[in-house]
């Protein structure tokens, strides 16, 4: 393994022989890397990018400090998303492209890809995670520590209640927390943000600094429960946002103020420990919000349109930021293009790690230097899906958009508030000055002023093209967006522009030559957690012992 970021080397011929003496001066150790994960955020439930409604003030003070990504794209749902962030590949190379994964599905994210924290542990880093998997739970190779983590608090499904941590999923149910492979049940009643907050914390504070570490905090927040209660926060907090009169969306508010909370005492963590002038803080969401009643939700990805588990703007464009003192261009707007895939490579890049050493067949590419300096990106596509099952896909190459096919029929392809209150006045500014994290970047100089950041907030807000909505129904023919000019997606320019349609559309089909058959599998009625104490489990690595001889499957329901 050749490291070329830390380590520097002189080395000296004499004498006709090859005699080199290495003389190896760490200036630096690698950067310490803290990833945080918000689940189902979307565009407009955060301060930075120009609402008011939801108080998001330690977000805030990061994004405007570091760089605000207001072209960043996830994938339209969190399975996918997680496997393209931990593979660096575009989920139809994995076959994780079709909708999520499922407890009793016999299956995870395939055993041979190579994964981000594996990868970091070449390079000496401790590897640790707090909070949602989602990645396999079928056996133990698949979960976090068979893949690269050292330790992991936090649960293996798409989703729980942030209180009794048990997750209804497919008409069954069970309890989903573990400490490492064990079942946590002394977290119960412990809210599921303050578990990830409070061993994030933990790690940061027993971390041995002489090396690096790698934080992945993958939140439950802002995803929605079971049927009992979908949207689980503590009253006191809910009682806090009681001027948003929707309660749906007040208790969403009072979920996403807490995971706003969890950063501000990471942040004081890595202050406390000398560790946060050495660290790398992304911040991102893994797809778009679902809007009021998709999924009992109350998320808002206004003006974008669509939501969550579409491949409109609103699903797939992500609430997004990546805060760095080794980042030289600093408190800015970013229109560089990016994807969730470029955090593989980004972020081994920043480590030092050598890229030839790399796979040839990632479809992220690292964007570090650009991040650093602000030049564009050598990225000028996103494929943004293709799910040949539902029958949607979407391309993105530089200012245009194609959309082919939707899902849902179309049911949620149109735009959903709330807009929220987007003026200056009603902006809470000095909250970002006074959180936990608008202190400690103060401290550095990092913060900027009052004048710069309401500039930086309007900079980030997006606006809608002025012009009339034109007819758009991709699942009667593709719809073609310049997404520069109409981020909104309101004007179909399919029938103006053909040769850039017919161009990008025979991109979308040799990206489909390339694709490998989605995995997914029938639910394994072995794996119904009443067989394994309440409990989701690893139950693949115990069907030998499972007597299934005499069971028919009315058994199960």
């Amino acid at each position: 393994m050749k490291l070329h970021i830390w380590q520097d080397m002189s080395c000296v011929l004499s004498l006709g022989l090859l005699i080199t003496q290495c003389i190896i001066a760490q200036s630096k150790p690698p950067p310490n890397i803290v990833f945080i994960l918000a689940d189902d955020l979307g565009w407009n439930d955060v301060g930075f990018h120009g609402s008011s409604q939801i108080p998001t003030p330690n977000l805030d003070a990061l994004a405007y400090s570091g760089v605000i990504l207001n072209r960043y794209y996830v994938t339209p749902i969190c399975t996918p998303s997680r496997s393209a962030l931990m593979t660096g590949k575009y989920p139809i190379h994995t076959g994780m492209q079709h909708a999520v994964l499922y407890g009793m599905e016999p299956r995870g994210l395939p055993l041979t890809e190579k994964l981000l924290p594996q990868y970091l542990k070449e390079l000496g880093y401790m590897n640790h995670i707090y909070g949602k998997w989602h990645l396999g739970s079928y056996t133990r190779k698949h979960t976090p520590l068979e893949r690269g983590f050292d330790s992991h608090v936090g649960f293996w499904t798409g989703h729980h209640h942030m209180f009794d941590h048990t997750a209804v999923e497919t008409n069954v149910w069970g309890l989903d927390m573990r400490r490492g492979f064990d079942v946590a049940y002394d977290l119960h009643g412990y809210y599921t943000t303050h578990v990830i907050r409070d061993e994030s914390v933990a790690a940061i504070r027993r971390h041995n600094t002489s090396q690096p570490m790698f934080l992945y905090v993958s939140h439950a927040a802002t995803h929605s429960a079971n049927p009992y209660d979908f949207l689980p926060a503590p009253d006191e907090t809910v009682e806090r946002m009681s001027g948003i009169s929707n309660f749906a969306r007040r208790k969403f508010a009072a979920m996403l103020t807490e995971l706003d909370q969890s950063v501000g005492a990471i942040v004081l963590a890595l202050t406390e420990r000398g560790m946060l002038e050495n660290s790398i803080i992304v911040f991102s969401t893994d797809n778009g919000g679902p809007a009021e009643g998709f999924n009992n939700n109350a998320a808002s990805n206004w003006p974008l349109r669509g939501t969550k588990n579409t491949l409109w703007e609103g699903g797939v464009r992500g609430a997004g930021c990546i805060w760095s003192p080794l980042i030289e261009k600093r408190r800015r707007v970013s229109h560089q293009i990016i994807h969730i895939s470029d955090w593989l490579p980004t972020l081994l890049d920043a480590a030092g790690y050598d890229l030839d050493d790399l796979p040839l067949n990632l479809d992220g590419i690292s964007v570090w230097n650009q991040l650093r300096n602000g030049n564009a990106t050598d990225r000028h596509e996103i494929l943004h899906n293709i799910d040949d099952i539902w029958g949607s896909a979407a391309l993105t190459v530089d200012d245009w958009k194609v959309v082919h096919g939707t899902n849902y029929e179309g049911k949620w392809d149109a735009w959903y508030g709330p807009a929220g209150d987007h003026d200056t006045k009603s902006y809470n500014l000095s909250s970002v000055f006074q959180c936990p994290t608008g202190k400690a970047l103060n401290k550095l100089k990092m913060l900027p002023s009052e004048e710069e950041i309401l500039n930086l907030r309007r900079k980030a807000t997006v606006h809608c093209a002025n012009g009339t909505e034109s007819t758009c129904n991709p699942l009667e023919s593709p719809c073609l967006f310049d997404l520069t000019n109409d981020p909104c997606e309101l004007v179909n320019l399919a029938d103006q522009y053909p040769v850039i349609l017919e161009a990008l559309l025979d991109k979308l089909s040799d990206y489909n030559a390339t694709a490998v058959p989605p995995g997914n599998m029938p639910l394994d009625l072995r794996g119904d957690p009443r067989f394994w104490g309440y409990t989701w489990h690893n139950f693949g690595d115990e069907l030998e012992m499972f007597e299934f001889e005499n069971m028919t499957e009315s058994a199960f329901l």
